[in-house]
């Protein structure tokens, strides 16, 4: 039946909308490339036609093996470009072009400077500077060839992926990640394990929006990071196909396929792969009683062996009704069947002198199943690529099941299911219309529907409830959010100076719902979120932006849950009903500034936020038992703290001294003030912390690319946490051959096998001492073979990170 709905789904509304006549006609621009110095014609030269009055749309070709190009595009204002590797850029700005236009024939030089290096095929990473976002064209990073999107992200300036897998942006981890703009089944459940499931070869770029307009949701008060999914536009069959393999063991295999034919674009990006992910801990905990002195010491040493398998297969359809006029659909599934065991062997010691020793032993197996249906529709009215109407629908189903049968000391203790399931429908839809020459206005509406069932079922095999002090571990939760939005915005550009502004209203209704006990509570809250972004310009290579924005962070499921999961007899992680949203107001000024080789970004901003959600460690008041020993429980649970004041600096420096080198810095500097109180103790803290990342790659002779990564983030503290510095180190190198068809790149990542979390916890009633390490040192091997497609491809315009083509649009 759910096929059958989804063939109806789809068919539809394309047969509806291939009714409406097509009344605007579209104007076709001709032309030829020519060697100036040869005469001959440049084959796969690159034409981009930029809309003046919002750059974001751009279309473009290449040319065929005559050096000729043909494109079709809705009449209008445009900045025309041609470009050819090794050769000056031909620029024409501010074409009107209302009907055919033959650009005739268009003369490129070899620029001198390159010529004792074309050989060498400059794959940068262009970044495009909007006035809410910066847009990094992820390109040829060679340390995430064969990796995933979180080893992509952990390379983006001003983002950072800390041991664990969660994203920060400016140090701050709560971010909002949207796949092409839309909350996605795509990061499942749970979307740190998702997007080290994803494959990187999956992405064409990825936007950091750290002052969102009001355009974008009000959830993350970090900001927002938006990946979006490879799709090529390129006329017939073309795509890529990367192979992988690696130790400590890992394989893959992945592939983006495109097909155009006519007014019909077929896409797929499916991969399979296989990953081992060996891991350790270790805690020290010393206990105290009230009068602070010492009672026991414990000493817990973990091992995480984990299995990870998936298979991801996004495909799509995309029918140009007409000209001015879309429709898109795809399907996108995840089948991943993972497996890990964690190995906690633990030592207690009394006063006395007295030890005693055991383990525990979690064997756990998890399945998550994730289908996404997405229907999106586009139309341009009067032929005009800045006066839209857009609708996109989502349906999401996600399903995941973890069970464990826990072993303790030889002996079978518990046995452990957690079954989760999410029903997720999304709506959006946003008219743009043109004022004057470069105003633009702005309405839109957003719906996010969400319910998830977690089902979490314990059986205590020994009898061991009375001692944990848990009278029933099993729980069924209920848990529906209701998001509906509306927003307007206005942007203009007079002369040198540009801004966006607007307003955004969100109602969100949450229903917490505990069936096992009858728990119910409900939480309503709404709010007004007011941005504004402003651009003046003093150059071409110079100019100042300065951002407000309102922001939300709305607890997720698990912080509200209230029943226990446990990773250890005397750890345990426990959810909070009573969680509120934090609201938090940020300012942020930036400048950029461009020379020939050197190019400088850099931002400071100021954040206040209130009843910041904070996690914490307390003594439960309960106890267990070891061989007759009575030990304390301790329990992590997130609480609203009363305010949190954030400041920081973030700067990107690109160095470009030859063709064959390119030096790459980025800078985080962020200082946090966190005043608040709870359960009578004072949780007042102050941390200055940053990070800092340099890439460095070299063209070596033969055509052999070298990068190296270098990170480095300082210490961190709260109230109760101190965490050491962590350093990194990766390293990669690449080979081109096939007349660049084909590649072949190793990397080594986290080289002096460092990337582990060291922190020490301090509270009146125990002091602990931790080691933590995600993954050790892996090695990567990955094949690239690309089909009817060049390394450079139009449309794509894929290179390293580097400033020489950012750009301010207008709103």
């Amino acid at each position: 039946m759910k096929k059958l709905f989804l063939v109806f789904v789809w068919i539809i509304p394309i047969l509806a909308l291939a009714q409406k006549p097509q009344n605007f006609k579209p104007i076709q621009i001709t032309g030829t490339v020519i060697d100036k110095d040869t005469g001959q014609p440049l084959e796969y030269a690159t034409l981009i036609v930029q809309s003046i009055r919002n750059p974001e749309r751009i279309t473009g070709g290449i040319t065929d093996a005559e050096g000729k190009f043909e494109v079709q595009t809705p009449p209008g204002v445009f900045n025309i470009s041609v470009e050819y590797i090794a050769y000056t850029t031909y620029v024409s700005k501010k074409q009107q072009l209302r009907s055919n236009t033959d650009l005739g024939i268009i003369y490129l030089s070899p620029d001198v400077s390159l010529l004792e290096e074309v050989e060498v095929v400059a794959e940068k990473t262009t970044v495009e500077l909007r006035l809410d976002k910066k847009i990094y064209n992820v390109g040829k990073d060679l340390t995430v060839q064969g990796g995933t999107v979180s080893d992509v992200l952990d390379n983006v300036p001003s983002v950072s992926v800390d041991v664990e897998g969660n994203v920060q942006l400016r140090g701050n981890d709560d971010v909002r990640i949207l796949i092409n703009g839309k909350p996605s089944a795509i990061t499942g459940l749970n979307s740190t394990e998702a997007l080290r499931q994803l494959p990187a070869e999956s992405i064409e770029k990825v936007e950091v929006i750290t002052s969102p307009s009001a355009r974008y949701d009000a959830e993350g008060s970090g900001g927002i990071i938006n990946i979006i999914l490879r799709r090529s536009k390129l006329q017939g069959l073309n795509g890529a196909l990367t192979v992988n393999g690696g130790y400590p063991e890992s394989a893959g295999i992945n592939g983006n396929l495109n097909y155009r034919t006519g007014n019909i674009n077929i896409f797929t990006n499916t991969g399979y792969n296989y990953r081992t992910r060996p891991g350790n801990s270790l805690n020290d905990t010393d206990f105290f009683d009230a009068e602070g002195n010492l009672t026991n010491t414990l000493r817990e040493e973990r091992d995480f062996d984990r299995i990870r398998r998936g298979l991801n297969a996004n495909l799509g359809v995309e029918w140009y009704i007409n000209k001015t006029a879309s429709i898109t659909q795809s399907i996108f599934v995840r089948d991943s069947d993972n497996e890990s065991e964690t190995t906690n062997n633990f030592v207690q010691s009394d006063v006395t002198g007295n030890t005693r020793s055991g383990f525990r032993f979690d064997p756990e197996t998890e399945k998550d199943d994730t289908f996404q249906y997405a229907f999106n529709f586009d139309k341009q009215f009067n032929g005009e690529l800045d006066h839209t109407l857009t609708f996109a629908f989502q349906y999401e189903e996600s399903d995941e099941v973890e069970e464990s049968l826990i072993i303790q000391n030889g002996f079978d203790s518990e046995s452990v299911r957690t079954a989760e399931n999410q029903r997720r429908v999304f709506m959006q839809s946003d008219y743009v219309v043109p004022l004057g020459e470069n105003g633009q206005f702005e309405v839109g509406y957003r719906g996010d529907f969400n319910r998830l069932n977690t089902d979490y079922d314990v059986v205590f095999i020994e009898p061991t409830l009375d001692v944990l002090g848990i009278t029933d571990p099993s729980n069924v939760l209920d848990f529906k959010e209701t998001i509906n939005a509306f927003y307007t915005q206005y942007g203009n550009k007079f002369k040198d100076f540009s801004f966006l502004a607007g307003l955004r209203y969100e109602a969100t209704r949450l229903i917490i719902n505990q069936i096992e006990t009858g728990d119910f509570n409900r939480n309503n809250f709404d709010g007004l979120f007011p941005t504004l972004n402003l651009n003046y310009e003093i150059s071409e290579k110079e100019s100042f932006q300065l951002g407000y924005n309102r922001r939300i962070r709305r607890p997720r499921s698990r912080f509200l849950n209230p029943f226990p999961s446990r990773s250890s007899p005397t750890n345990l992680f426990q959810g909070n009903p009573n969680l509120t949203p934090s609201f938090s107001n940020q300012i942020e000024l930036g400048y950029l500034k461009r020379w020939e080789k050197l190019t400088l970004n850099g931002s400071i901003y100021f954040q206040r936020s209130t009843n910041v959600i904070t996690f914490i460690v307390e003594d439960t008041g309960e106890d267990t038992f070891f061989d007759g020993e009575q030990l304390s429980i301790l329990r992590r649970t997130p609480v609203n703290l009363a305010r949190n004041d954030r400041y920081g600096l973030d700067f990107t420096a690109t160095y470009r001294p030859t063709r064959k080198w390119n030096l790459n810095t980025n800078i985080n500097l962020f200082n946090f003030i966190t005043r608040g109180d709870f359960n009578d103790q004072n949780f007042d803290a102050e941390n200055l912390s940053w990070f800092i990342r340099l890439n460095n790659k070299i063209t070596l002779p033969s055509g052999i690319d070298w990068q190296t990564r270098i990170f480095y983030r300082g210490p961190t503290e709260n109230a109760q946490t101190r965490n050491q510095g962590i350093f990194s180190l990766d390293l990669a190198f690449s080979k081109d051959f096939l007349k660049e068809r084909a590649s072949l790149a190793v990397n080594v990542s986290d080289v002096f096998n460092s990337r582990r979390r060291i922190s020490e916890t301090v509270t009146p009633l125990f002091n602990n001492d931790s080691e933590f390490q995600w993954r050790v040192r892996s090695y990567n091997l990955a094949f690239t073979y690309r089909f009817n497609q060049k390394k450079k491809r139009g449309g794509d315009r894929q290179r390293d990170y580097e400033g020489d083509d950012e750009e301010f649009g207008t709103p």
